[in-house]
């Protein structure tokens, strides 16, 4: 066969005889690919081929060796670009995986599969707009069925009601087209819709159990409702059918760290590392799950090489400033004015940019231009996002209604008995993180972090409801019964037990903003304790201007929402302090500091626990803590902090009127 050149309807013949062994019998199908070669050397398709059946025999390295200098040789081929892709994804090379895939999409866009692989790819390096970009593309060019190409166009145009239009109308007539259930998943979860997001993707999967992309956007919907015990099972299946899934093992770490499995999650981060190590955004989400694991060195050094692969990524600059320990030198504070200078900024790295050097000019103590950044910081953020502080006002006032005393007490002894929750309420950055440490610090206590299960039930409670629709809490408390009340409460004891490795009898739940659900929280668990964690009104509100807050927290980018949100948490607190006197312990953060052993003793007092002097060393506790305080906490308390805000005193006005007597009557309440 070798001497005389086969005619080109041989080769063609005996090219789609290879093709189409490729998948069933790969052996046979380079066998009869090379015989191609031996007759056409160098021949694209057959070597392609080649390519192909060595990486479906399982040894990508050799096939490695014949698709890269095929890809090299055939620059405009799409075909070949994207099994390099594959083949370098399977190598776990995934920065040159990522090259390979975006030129065979350049080249040739309606290569769906690539686009999913390259999803994959930029989700494991913490691309979200980048990957959620390529899955709508995946979808786009998917779609084989004519009738569904206008509503995926739209999906991938981000014309999302003109999607979700076109999509209901085509199910009306279709209502098992999972292709077109998954789309409208995707709809709901781009809405912010998760719940009729999921409740489409179960269908799909009733439907379709084997389709994996499906699965892999269900996964990751119940990893956004903090649904983690879920999310796992559906990424485990996901990655025994594919242990190679790039994004499938970026949300298992994620959600490991979620629920405390700190070193299990840092060793996924570090495999994902060794396949993307020119990622920025990979080490600055390494240097995150270090810095909750109490490793601050190592930390810092994650965040230095965000930095060093990205230098304009403004968020590894925060990471840094976040320690509230790092001290930026002068020449990394003329390095962030020079990118703030730059024209090609985008929104998000410039905020972060005003946030860090805010910080780092207040360590400087150069506080007229430290205001300056935070308060441009805090401007480019709050434009970014939605918050209306008149309904926080409103849902305050209905629940003063609501919870009453008759109210209350027709509903004694309901909910579940348990008393291991101990909640800790306020606002974030009063202090909240010291008193968590030092009960955490106690034999039978254990800490685990800012929980979002409350809000969950809160929330699961609410729907269905429209965005932008007032919430129906506290109204729907009225109609829960007894039976439903307990349940509830199970339900909270249930889905929280994930977060307790110690055996300790009693856990801590300290999400701050809790306090708004204080009456639920009597109601279905009416033996927990609650402490609330109080400081002085400017230096809390300051402190909190200060920080960007990775999720939530809207209130916190304006003085003037600052001061309204500070005096309605105030206002129901009281409410609740006379209603159920006693219930509720408080610790004001300035008697903590003045007398520590005091408030400490008074603390364990009030949870029934006995006096340990562990609990005043909270400072060698080397447990994980994840909020902004992580490495304050490890340390003894300072004074610094409790008259820090007068730096800033000349620029607080606007705080200082919306607090109005709140700050006047501070640490009480003013009258109701």
């Amino acid at each position: 066969m070798s001497g005389t050149p086969e005619p080109v309807g041989t080769i063609e013949v005996a090219l789609g005889h290879a093709g189409s062994l490729l998948e069933s019998e790969p052996a046979l199908a380079a066998e009869q690919a090379r015989e191609i070669l031996r007759a056409v050397p160098n021949h694209p398709l057959a070597t392609l081929f080649v390519g192909i059946a060595q990486r479906r025999l399982g040894d990508p390295a050799g096939a490695l060796e014949v698709l890269q200098p095929l890809a090299q040789g055939q620059p405009g081929w799409a075909p070949a670009h994207y099994e390099l892709g594959v083949t370098l994804g399977h190598l776990r090379r995934g920065d040159e995986a990522v090259r390979s895939l975006r030129q065979a999409v350049r080249l040739k866009p309606d290569i769906g599969d690539a686009w999913r692989m390259l999803g994959d790819h930029l989700t494991a390096m913490g691309d979200r707009d980048g990957a959620d970009a390529a899955y709508a593309n995946h979808i786009k060019f998917s779609t084989r069925d004519p009738r569904l190409l206008a509503p995926a166009a739209a999906l991938c145009d981000n014309r999302i009601p003109e999607a979700e239009k076109l999509l209901k109308q085509h199910l009306l007539k279709f209502p098992t087209d999972v292709a077109a259930i998954r789309m409208l998943a995707e709809v709901a979860a781009r809405l912010g819709r998760f719940a009729d997001a999921e409740a489409l993707l179960t269908r799909c999967l009733d439907l379709a159990p084997g389709f994996s992309a499906a699965r892999q956007n269900y996964a990751l919907i119940l990893h956004r409702q903090n649904r983690t015990v879920e999310a796992l099972a559906e990424i485990d299946r996901l990655l025994t059918k594919d242990p190679r899934n790039p994004g499938a093992r970026n949300l298992k770490a994620a959600a490991l760290n979620r629920i405390g499995e700190y070193e299990e999650s840092l060793s996924i981060y570090a495999e994902v590392l060794a396949e993307y190590p020119q990622q920025a955004k990979v080490w600055m989400s390494y240097g995150h799950s270090l810095k909750t694991a109490g490793r601050q060195a190592e930390s810092v050094d994650a965040y230095r090489k965000a930095i060093e692969l990205s230098p304009q990524l403004g968020e590894a600059w925060w990471s840094l400033a976040n320690l509230k320990t790092f001290r930026f030198p002068p020449s990394q504070v003329e390095a962030m004015r020079e990118h703030l200078a730059r024209t090609d900024l985008s929104a998000e790295d410039r905020y972060h940019f005003h946030f860090a050097l805010g910080k780092a000019l207040e360590d400087a103590r150069d506080f007229a231009r430290s205001f300056e950044h935070y308060a441009e910081g805090n401007r480019l953020r709050h434009a970014a996002i939605h918050y209306d502080a008149d309904r926080t006002t409103a849902s305050v006032r209905r629940s003063r209604e609501l919870f009453s005393p008759d109210f209350l007490a027709g509903r004694a002894g309901s909910g579940a008995p348990d008393a291991d929750p101990i909640f800790i309420v306020g606002l974030p950055r009063a202090g909240s993180t010291l008193v968590e440490q030092i009960l955490a610090s106690h034999s039978l206590v254990e800490g685990t972090m800012e929980l979002p299960d409350i809000t969950a039930i809160v929330q699961s409670l609410t729907r269905p409801r429209e965005p932008g629709e007032a919430s129906r809490y506290p109204e729907v408390v009225a109609r829960l019964g007894g039976d439903e009340l307990r349940a509830l409460g199970e339900r909270y004891l249930a889905q929280t037990r994930i977060q307790r490795k110690s055996g300790a009898p009693f856990f801590i739940d300290k999400m701050p903003n809790n306090w708004a659900y204080i009456g639920l929280i009597t109601l279905i668990l009416p033996n927990a304790k609650i402490v609330d964690a109080r400081r002085h009104p400017l230096s809390c509100c300051f402190s909190g201007f200060k920080q960007h807050f990775a999720r939530g927290q809207h209130f916190s980018y304006s003085l003037a929402d600052l001061g309204r949100y500070y005096r309605d948490y105030v206002e129901l607190m009281a409410h609740f302090d006379a209603v159920l006197p006693g219930r509720i312990h408080r610790v004001v953060y300035e008697g903590m500091v003045e007398d520590t052993e005091a408030e400490v003793r008074r603390l364990l007092a009030y949870c029934g626990l006995p006096y340990e002097d562990a609990c005043l060393r909270f400072y060698d506790n080397e447990r994980a803590v994840r909020t902004a305080s992580s490495e304050q906490v490890r340390r003894p308390i300072f004074r610094d902090a409790v008259e820090h805000w007068r730096n800033y005193e000349p620029w607080l006005a606007p705080l200082v009127t919306a607090l109005g007597p709140v700050l006047d009557t501070y640490p009480d309440a003013p009258p109701i």
